[in-house]
């Protein structure tokens, strides 16, 4: 192979330059320079710098640098996705650099160390014979499911220093692992499917007593059909005044988003609701078919009101605490989640027992559950209930 070529060929990309920007793929764009005039050492110093940053993320070099191309954003993808027709030039020239980053994937270590005069042993990678024009072509056909950039490498996000960030550990609660409020949890999983569906889906509030799986619930849900293409962008009540920059950058992106606000709380003070307001009302410039606004509360008013709050002489103040309660409203689904009655708990528990394959007498599993429900000082919750099947769980271990 003529790495000197293929050199040339990689300094020419321009659709997908900032490819050079990763270290794998940079790393071994510098390997195809001409070795001839500097020292062995030197060469495997920087060989093996390449295949120790390639073996943290996949043995197979074609595999990897597929994936990168595939979750690259570049103005050609993004247009894709907004169904824009491109001149037959850009077209070429993205089919051309596709053909030029599959040769670059294909190569062996052979390939590299071929005028290379060292006999030691060599670490080596493996390479694959895939198309990157029909992957590509492919990508753009089901854009919809996999999106670009970073909303296509993960599914769920946190707002930081205004900039959408993915979760390092997202949760991984699945449907399947969570028991009872079937029918409260499957009118948001309706709607979330109207959302994927492209047809008019609601905003949601779901609200009620602490520990009840509300939160949870809704990351499930984004687990469960992220292969969908369903993202989670998760903030807090103080970044509520970035919702419109949030709304700027992914209304137009072919994913589908839950704007995820959880343990949502005003109190009379408070003005920071104007964004979400604006946005749960639909106006011009918070208005988008691939965004909903979940949030989860403790309150159904969303309102924490003091006595003495009541008591105040601002001539304004029921206006406000009358815009505050409404907010609630204009949420087009609210569901709410109370605390199982004795019978449910028990329930939920025992279902949870069985998953982590603990056997148990039923009567004295009630009277234990309902026990550490009463001395626990939450009360009978779903939380409560895992709690309580990980004592079990820890005491069985100590038996042992």
């Amino acid at each position: 192979m003529d790495l000197k070529l293929l050199d040339c060929k990689v300094s020419s990309l321009a659709v997908f330059r900032k490819l050079l920007e990763d270290k794998v793929i940079v790393l071994l764009w510098r390997l195809l320079d001409d070795w001839k005039e500097t020292s062995v050492e030197c060469f495997l110093s920087a060989y093996s710098e390449f295949v120790e940053k390639l073996y943290r993320k996949n043995i197979n070099l074609s595999e990897y640098i597929l994936k990168r191309v595939l979750e690259n954003e570049n103005f050609y993808i993004i247009g894709k996705a907004q169904g824009k027709v491109f001149d037959s030039y850009i077209v070429e020239t993205v089919e051309n650099e596709l053909k030029i980053l599959q040769e670059m994937s294909r190569l062996t270590p052979d390939d590299i160390t071929a005028d290379i005069d060292y006999n030691g042993f060599m670490p080596k990678w493996r390479t694959s014979e895939i198309d990157f024009v029909e992957e590509y072509e492919k990508r753009i056909e089901n854009i919809g499911k996999y999106g670009y950039g970073k909303y296509s490498q993960n599914r769920m996000f946190i707002l930081r220093n205004g900039e959408t960030v993915p979760v390092k550990y997202p949760d991984s609660q699945r449907l399947d692992h969570l028991y009872g409020y079937q029918r409260e949890r499957q009118a948001v999983i309706d709607n979330t499917l109207a959302l994927l569906d492209g047809k008019p889906a609601q905003n949601v509030l779901l609200y009620g007593d602490a520990g009840t799986g509300k939160s949870s619930s809704v990351k499930a849900i984004v687990n469960e059909y992220a292969d969908r293409g369903l993202r989670l962008i998760e903030i807090t009540k103080e970044q509520l005044r970035d919702i419109p920059k949030i709304i700027d950058d992914i209304s137009h992106n072919p994913l589908k988003f839950i704007i995820f606000i959880d343990d949502l709380t005003f109190t009379a003070g408070e003005d920071c609701f104007g964004a979400l307001k604006a946005m749960l009302e639909g106006s011009a410039s918070a208005r988008s078919d691939n965004i909903a606004i979940y949030a989860t509360s403790n309150r159904r008013h969303l309102v924490k009101e003091t006595f003495s709050e009541r008591d105040g002489d601002d001539i304004h103040r029921n206006d406000t605490m009358q815009e505050l309660i409404s907010l609630s409203a204009r949420f087009g689904l609210r569901v709410n989640f109370s605390k199982p009655d004795k019978k449910e708990f028990v329930r939920i528990a025992g279902e949870l027992a069985k998953q982590k394959g603990l056997e148990f007498d039923e009567k004295e599993f009630e009277l234990k559950a309902e026990r550490f429900a009463m001395s626990s000082g939450n009360g009978r919750s779903p939380r409560t209930a895992k709690q309580f099947v990980n004592q079990l769980v820890n005491e069985q271990k100590q038996e042992v």
